[in-house]
């Protein structure tokens, strides 16, 4: 039962390949970017229900990074002290624990304060962003830079650099976005990519855990950035010894796909699980178990994160075991055992 084999890549060890997705919660109460008892009491029931790695949702690297004012973030020191607690539990109940590190661009909330690679609106909806300027690009290395750092010093087990769903990253990564002359400009592939290549060798500087990241593989629109030049992205993330893609799919336009379907995004993390040497993470309406552990038995991913089914039932792992016919799953309290076998 591939859905519960324990997984290993570099020096980590998942207990099993049911990975929490990280979703916004919008709870963070003083607008201050710290955990909230309700944070910790929300993850560590994801950790006793038996998942194997925990990601925590977007966490802004700054104050103007945030999506909203009710984010975390880790951009200070009491933040990092909340979350090494948090992280603690999540370790002590047999989970490991990752977090996404985030800068939202022009999708923020605080019109303020809304930068992006270029001049480019999300929607009429949105104000206009600035232009990032050089000095600030600097400053948005240096910022992830800090946070992993912070990161690393909550003990956490994976960063993952947030990418997709048309925040920051994928703003530069999209040349409809994207429409700098400069080195950081849409000239080029490899100049698109080149601010999430330097976040990336900036934080390995001080994070010595699992490095992933998470990319929309299509933001459904002809002009921007092609399945192909995902695929060289991948193997530039390769060499700069990223472990993991979590792919997903969208939200760097108001658009949407004509069809969604369980499991409508994995197409995309088989074309790339078949296409390069990293590990792939699947995500999107995979909450059927079967469909869940046929994607890993037929290996057209190595993880399946779980965003929606485990916000519906922090024990999804057990009603896995007990859907699927398998014995073996042992729950972190012995007498939630009565529950499965009932």
């Amino acid at each position: 039962m591939k859905l519960f084999e324990p997984f290993q890549f570099g020096k980590l060890k998942l207990k099993n390949r049911i990975v929490m997705a990280p979703m916004c919660m919008y709870s963070v109460e003083k607008k201050d970017g710290e955990l909230t008892p309700f944070h910790n009491v929300h993850y560590a029931s994801r950790a006793i229900g038996g998942v194997g790695l925990i990601i925590l949702e977007a966490t802004a690297v700054s104050e103007e990074g945030r999506i909203s004012e009710r984010d975390l973030g880790l951009w200070n020191h009491d933040q990092m002290i909340k979350l090494k607690s948090l992280v603690n539990t999540i370790h002590e109940f047999g989970s490991r624990a990752g977090i996404q590190l985030s800068h939202a661009g022009r999708k923020a909330e605080d019109a303020k304060k809304l930068v992006a690679p270029s001049a480019v609106a999300y929607s009429s909806d949105y104000q206009v962003p600035s232009e990032l300027t050089l000095k600030g690009i600097e400053k948005v290395i240096a910022d992830f830079k800090v946070s992993a750092q912070r990161a690393a010093d909550a003990e956490i087990d994976v960063i993952q650099i947030h990418a997709a769903h048309g925040y920051l990253l994928n703003q530069f990564l999209s040349p409809l976005t994207n429409q700098r002359n400069d080195h950081y400009g849409a000239q080029s592939l490899e100049n698109r990519f080149r601010l999430l290549k330097e976040i990336i060798l900036e934080i390995k500087k001080v994070f010595k855990g699992s490095i992933w990241v998470r990319y929309s593989a299509t933001d459904y629109d002809e002009g921007s950035t092609t399945i192909e030049e995902f695929n060289q992205m991948n193997q530039w993330l390769e060499a700069l010894s990223v472990e993991v893609i979590d792919v997903s799919t969208g939200g760097l336009l108001p658009k949407r796909p004509t069809m969604i379907y369980p499991g409508y995004q994995t197409q995309y993390a088989k074309y790339f699980k078949d296409n390069s040497g990293l590990k792939v993470a699947t995500v999107g309406k995979l909450g059927d178990p079967n469909l869940a552990n046929h994607i890993l038995e037929t290996e057209q991913a190595d993880l399946v994160s779980l965003g929606r089914p485990l916000l519906r039932n922090p024990n999804w792992p057990m009603m896995a075991a007990k859907e699927l016919g398998y014995h073996q799953f042992e729950p972190y309290n012995a007498s939630y055992g009565r529950g499965f076998n009932e």
